[in-house]
């Protein structure tokens, strides 16, 4: 038996830019350790595998990074709802709702080609920068947050987030599902930002559509909007808008579609020889 296979590049308008996900369609639901395997074959920031709940247009989403299974993940879940749509497994318009570790989730299709997404909002607190943290960046920050599962690190400006050139070894260490260093914006961009989480295999991830559930927040009180778009300004970059509500942001991106495959390795995987 063989698996439809997607790879997309999220929060991108053209390939080759933005964050590639790879999303596994399945035909059934499959163990964990199996999951974990084909994302770290596939070697991308994030893996998502999709099964259809029986009788219904909703959807069982999970995440794998190379190392672990992830409780949210943004870029993937665009380019999951992306590849529903465009094979035609939802209809044109028809949402696109999963079943995840965080809940509930909800995409729509813009008709500026956008796609928005539902998500829980992660504010972030004041708190003292753990030992490593200031070492691994290499730069002294103006401010240190942290959310649920990030630090958030306010530089003084948008050049010193692009300038950044992380010790990872660092990083590494600290208890943390990633650090994300932010700056207001330069050019059309209201807000600037780069994430690191070598703890889970990604060096520095392209784009992190999670991310902005705490940027959001984190901008919305400090330049007074609710409406804002940021980028995220790593080798690959890519641009996302932030909507921010009392609980929820909103995220929204684009998606172009790289490579169709089929996964022919199944359950020969589960059970080593």
């Amino acid at each position: 038996m063989s698996l439809p296979l997607f790879q997309v590049d999220a929060f991108a308008d053209r390939a080759f830019s933005g964050n590639p996900a790879a999303v596994c369609l399945l035909d059934a639901p499959r163990e964990e350790a199996w999951m974990q395997r084909v994302a770290a074959e596939m070697n991308l920031s994030e893996t998502a595998f999709l099964v259809r709940r029986a009788g219904t247009s909703v959807y069982d989403l999970r995440w794998f990074t190379p190392r672990a299974e992830v409780d949210l993940c943004g870029h993937a879940t665009l380019a999951s709802a992306h590849v529903l749509w465009e094979q035609g497994e939802l209809p044109p318009g028809e949402p696109a709702v999963f079943e995840t570790r965080s809940g509930r989730l909800t995409a729509r299709q813009g008709a500026d080609g956008w796609i928005a997404m539902d998500f829980p909002a992660d504010p972030e607190e004041e708190t003292d920068a753990p030992e490593g943290l200031v070492e691994g960046l290499g730069v002294a920050p103006v401010y240190v947050g942290r959310g649920r599962e990030d630090y958030l690190v306010l530089l003084a400006d948008a050049g010193a987030v692009r300038a950044l050139r992380p010790d990872m070894s660092r990083l590494e260490v600290l208890e943390t599902r990633g650090v994300l260093v932010t700056a207001a914006g330069d050019g059309p961009y209201d807000f600037v930002s780069r994430f690191f989480a070598p703890r889970l295999g990604i060096p520095e991830d392209p784009v992190t559509g999670s991310a902005h559930c705490c940027l959001g927040p984190f901008w919305q009180a400090r330049l007074g909007k609710t409406e804002m778009t940021g980028f995220q300004a790593s080798e690959r970059g890519g641009a996302v808008r932030v909507r921010v509500g009392a609980e929820r942001v909103e995220v929204a991106g684009r998606a172009v579609t790289v490579m169709e495959a089929r996964l022919l390795a199944d359950e020969a995987l589960v059970s080593p020889a």
